[in-house]
């Protein structure tokens, strides 16, 4: 949270701006919320998913059942519980039952390990063993993230995230790393392991990615 860049001051603007460039989904993250432990910034979201058409994803600060019924009363089409998983997995995995296909799980790693309360916490959890336990139908997917290569461009850790796939039958996306075109091609060779999707932020805001180019090849299959 001491390390941050701004690439723009009207949320609503730069959502608009990926959908006009032929985005499916918007991941939209709360950092605020993912520190403080609740949802912080409502009002944003709320204007966001109201000027789109596409489907919002929503995480960060989402703790509990109630937290997520208010999040989706936003407009927000699916929610990410990655603290609440990892601390709480019965209630997560009630979450994803009362809401089926609507609950995303995420798992943030470091060295393996799962990572919470907006990466400050590290748990004893390794990332296949919270996987595994809600690979069930009604979650939605499981989004993966290397915090070690989150916003670094250092490339996609493509062994975990392969393992990943290999372990559990939900959909996985994953997260953290994405540079470029080539990173693309080799995160697609996993589409037939399970592999759903991925997230692209940083790269696609300092333009390392077209995102254009990006949904062309991906479209190409």
């Amino acid at each position: 949270m001491d390390d941050e860049t701004v690439f723009s001051d009207d949320p609503v603007a730069m959502a608009l701006r990926w959908q006009g460039l032929g985005a499916k989904r918007l991941h939209v993250v709360d950092l605020d919320g993912a520190v403080e432990g609740r949802p912080a910034n409502a009002e944003v979201i709320r204007r966001i998913c109201a000027a789109l058409t596409i489907p919002v994803q929503l995480g960060g600060g989402v703790r509990d059942l109630a937290g997520l019924e208010r999040t989706l009363a936003l407009g927000v089409d699916r929610v990410i519980l990655g603290t609440l998983a990892a601390r709480e997995p019965q209630t997560a995995l009630e979450a994803a039952r009362r809401f089926p296909l609507r609950v995303v799980i995420g798992i943030d790693a470091r060295d393996g390990m799962v990572a919470v309360q907006g990466w400050t916490e590290q748990s004893k959890l390794h990332f296949l063993d919270a996987a595994r336990g809600f690979d069930v139908p009604e979650v939605a997917a499981i989004v993966f993230t290397d915090i070690a290569r989150d916003g670094m461009h250092s490339g996609p850790n493509l062994e975990s995230t392969r393992r990943l796939c290999g372990e559990v039958s939900a959909p996985i996306i994953a997260a953290g790393g994405v540079h470029d075109l080539d990173d693309v091609r080799r995160l697609m060779e996993m589409a037939p392991l399970g592999l759903a999707g991925f997230i692209t932020g940083r790269a696609i805001y300092e333009g390392t990615l077209d995102l254009g180019e990006a949904l062309a090849l991906v479209a190409q299959g």
